[in-house]
């Protein structure tokens, strides 16, 4: 990894509990813009926490999180996707009775100034608006290979090709961060190793920064470029994944001592 290379989301001393549960502890870790950063960890380990932290789902107790110049915790969650950061969720939160670039073209709601009633009112600038946002859905579906796809209804299509579309659909708010809740789950062995594939191309192609959330580690090994570990809420291990890999306090907290 190339040390010249910038924060674009730093995380600092970060804690959060639920009653007397410790979900995070005082965790603190920096991104590098224009990487893959795998968050792995046992069950309960914190992980998804930590994502709904950056998301503004969950407001932790102390600590700071930056995004770029930006304090996001003083950031109303509305304005996070504005601000440059985008997420997909562990389980699916597509509209099984609208199409694929309907689903899409959520990802975008918040951005667009249509409203109640000038959905009724062909308006020139509403129009010209909503041209734009479907080419830009185009675009975004032909980047995940779903072009032929845009009408189809997602109720009946298999579950690697709704990933997919769970993706465009973070990426047409043209983010420069994306957080990713588990890809990989519900895939194959072999559906892994071709979204591992289409996940890096992806984030080469845009020249995003990732941040992956995975219990499946051929996948966290196969893309990232660093790994940052937590057990019961706190880091123990920060680096490469051959020297995660490596790290005895690692192999205690997936195997026990």
């Amino acid at each position: 990894m190339n040390a010249s290379k910038r924060s674009i989301l730093s995380v600092r001393d970060l804690s959060l509990r639920f009653g007397g549960i410790v979900a995070l502890d005082r965790v603190s870790f920096d991104v590098e813009e224009g990487i893959i950063c795998g968050l792995i960890g046992p069950n309960g380990a914190g992980k998804t926490t930590l994502f709904n932290c950056i998301s503004r789902i969950y407001q932790p107790e102390s600590g700071e999180i930056s995004f770029g110049d930006h304090a996001i915790l003083q950031a109303p969650a509305h304005e996070i996707v504005n601000l440059g950061i985008s997420r997909t969720f562990q389980n699916l939160a597509l509209f099984r009775s609208m199409t694929v670039m309907q689903n899409v073209i959520t990802g975008l709601h918040c951005r667009s100034r249509a409203n109640f009633l000038t959905s009724f009112i062909p308006l020139p600038h509403v129009v010209k608006e909503e041209q734009q946002i479907r080419e830009k859905a185009m675009e975004v579906l032909d980047l995940c290979s779903l072009t032929s796809l845009a009408q189809t209804y997602t109720l009946n299509l298999p579950y690697p090709t709704l990933k997919r579309i769970e993706l465009a659909r973070a990426l047409i708010s043209g983010p420069k961060l994306v957080l990713l809740d588990e890809p990989a789950h519900g895939l194959t062995h072999e559906e892994v190793g071709e979204f591992a594939v289409f996940i890096r191309d992806l984030q080469k192609r845009l020249h995003l920064t990732m941040v992956i959330v995975e219990h499946h580690m051929e996948l966290v090994m196969k893309v990232s470029d660093k790994i940052v570990v937590l057990n019961v809420g706190r880091k123990i291990a920060e680096g490469t994944p051959a020297e995660v890999q490596q790290n005895q306090s690692v192999i205690e907290a997936y195997l026990g001592s």
